[in-house]
Protein backbone atom coordinates (compact mmCIF):
# COMPACT_ATOMS: atom_id res chain seq x y z
CA UNK A 1 0.00 0.00 0.00
CA UNK A 2 1.28 3.87 -0.47
CA UNK A 3 0.46 6.41 1.66
CA UNK A 4 1.26 10.20 2.41
CA UNK A 5 1.05 10.01 5.96
CA UNK A 6 1.57 7.65 9.08
CA UNK A 7 -1.78 6.37 10.51
CA UNK A 8 -4.24 7.57 7.65
CA UNK A 9 -5.50 5.57 4.65
CA UNK A 10 -3.76 4.44 2.04
CA UNK A 11 -4.02 6.24 -1.50
CA UNK A 12 -3.36 3.50 -3.90
CA UNK A 13 -0.80 0.89 -4.42
CA UNK A 14 2.57 -0.27 -6.11
CA UNK A 15 2.48 -1.81 -8.95
CA UNK A 16 5.91 -2.50 -9.80
CA UNK A 17 9.38 -1.36 -9.53
CA UNK A 18 11.62 0.01 -12.62
CA UNK A 19 15.13 0.48 -14.22
CA UNK A 20 16.93 -0.82 -11.25
CA UNK A 21 14.74 1.07 -8.68
CA UNK A 22 15.49 4.58 -9.71
CA UNK A 23 11.06 4.62 -10.01
CA UNK A 24 8.16 3.00 -9.23
CA UNK A 25 4.77 2.85 -11.14
CA UNK A 26 2.08 3.55 -8.06
CA UNK A 27 -1.78 2.86 -8.80
CA UNK A 28 -3.21 5.87 -7.23
CA UNK A 29 -7.14 5.21 -6.67
CA UNK A 30 -9.41 7.05 -8.88
CA UNK A 31 -6.56 8.65 -11.15
CA UNK A 32 -4.48 5.49 -12.47
CA UNK A 33 -1.02 4.74 -12.61
CA UNK A 34 2.22 7.24 -12.49
CA UNK A 35 6.07 6.49 -12.39
CA UNK A 36 7.13 8.05 -8.94
CA UNK A 37 10.69 8.54 -8.85
CA UNK A 38 12.40 7.02 -5.65
CA UNK A 39 13.44 10.66 -4.17
CA UNK A 40 9.91 10.92 -3.93
CA UNK A 41 9.35 7.89 -1.25
CA UNK A 42 10.29 9.07 2.06
CA UNK A 43 10.39 5.56 3.87
CA UNK A 44 8.91 1.72 3.72
CA UNK A 45 8.44 -0.34 6.39
CA UNK A 46 5.82 -2.38 7.51
CA UNK A 47 4.54 -3.08 3.93
CA UNK A 48 3.90 0.36 3.42
CA UNK A 49 5.83 3.28 1.32
CA UNK A 50 4.92 6.94 2.62
CA UNK A 51 5.71 9.64 -0.47
CA UNK A 52 7.07 12.55 0.19
CA UNK A 53 4.50 14.94 -1.29
CA UNK A 54 7.12 17.89 -1.51
CA UNK A 55 8.86 15.94 -4.23
CA UNK A 56 6.01 15.07 -6.20
CA UNK A 57 4.77 16.80 -9.56
CA UNK A 58 1.63 18.09 -10.05
CA UNK A 59 -0.14 15.61 -11.71
CA UNK A 60 -0.17 12.76 -9.00
CA UNK A 61 -0.96 15.70 -6.27
CA UNK A 62 -4.03 15.90 -8.27
CA UNK A 63 -4.58 12.44 -7.79
CA UNK A 64 -3.97 12.31 -4.41
CA UNK A 65 -6.41 14.92 -3.94
CA UNK A 66 -8.91 12.77 -5.47
CA UNK A 67 -8.41 9.27 -4.31
CA UNK A 68 -10.86 9.23 -1.73
CA UNK A 69 -13.35 10.87 -3.67
CA UNK A 70 -15.75 8.15 -5.35
CA UNK A 71 -16.41 6.76 -1.52
CA UNK A 72 -18.22 9.92 0.01
CA UNK A 73 -21.52 10.69 -1.44
CA UNK A 74 -21.93 13.98 -3.01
Amino acid sequence: MVFVADGEDGIGSVRRILSGGSSLVVYIENGGDFDIPASAVRTVHSGKVMLDLDHLPTPVLEAIGNARKSEYPH
